[in-house]
């Protein structure tokens, strides 16, 4: 039963885009600002930060999605009056569900943060890009984002990578960049 969060997962998210279980596991015990919130409906995984959240995973159960669940959690997270980021895979003819997961952000009120391109790589060296989707109680720049998401790359993405990775599998210069700096 103590697993079965990222049995959840591993059923829903493209294998390259999880973290590993005990990469996990040390984040929740060890990283105050990681955490996980689950019931029957949802499964909802993030890291709160003093001024921004960062939703690592959200997945409603499949038989109660559609009826407003994850909408009612986004809602909830908006309240707490921050930033909320997200990382979200391009929309892809193949895959149904990475195509409702950019309209689920885009219909509770999320950006795509059009100037910032973020590519990371998986365990065999394949790169991956993600969007970067947000939702600010106030006015924002995406300069504030890049530096958002440079704290999630630098504390939770790599918090002990080396040990789980043998590598650093998010290092801000390398996978976070500006549109024109390519």
């Amino acid at each position: 039963m103590e697993q079965e969060w990222y049995t959840r997962l591993e059923k829903y998210f493209p294998e390259h885009e999880l973290k590993h279980p005990e990469h996990m596991q040390e984040l929740f015990a060890e990283h105050v600002a990681y955490r996980r919130e689950q019931t029957s409906e949802y499964l909802i995984i993030y890291a709160e930060f003093d001024d921004f959240i960062f939703i690592d995973y959200l997945l409603v159960n499949p038989k109660t999605r559609g009826s407003g669940i994850g909408s009612k959690l986004i809602d909830s997270f908006k309240n707490r009056g921050k930033t909320l980021l997200a990382e979200v895979e391009p929309a892809d003819d193949n895959d149904k569900d990475a195509k409702k997961r950019l309209r689920f952000y885009e219909k509770n009120g999320f950006r795509k943060a059009e100037n910032i391109v973020y590519t990371r790589e998986t365990d065999d060296g394949q790169p991956f890009s993600m969007h970067i989707y947000y939702w600010s109680p106030s006015p924002t720049s995406e300069t504030q984002i890049l530096e958002n998401m440079e704290v999630v790359c630098e504390q939770i993405h790599n918090f002990h990578a080396k040990r789980h990775y043998g590598r650093i599998p998010a290092d801000p210069e390398d996978v976070l960049h500006w549109k024109s700096e390519q």
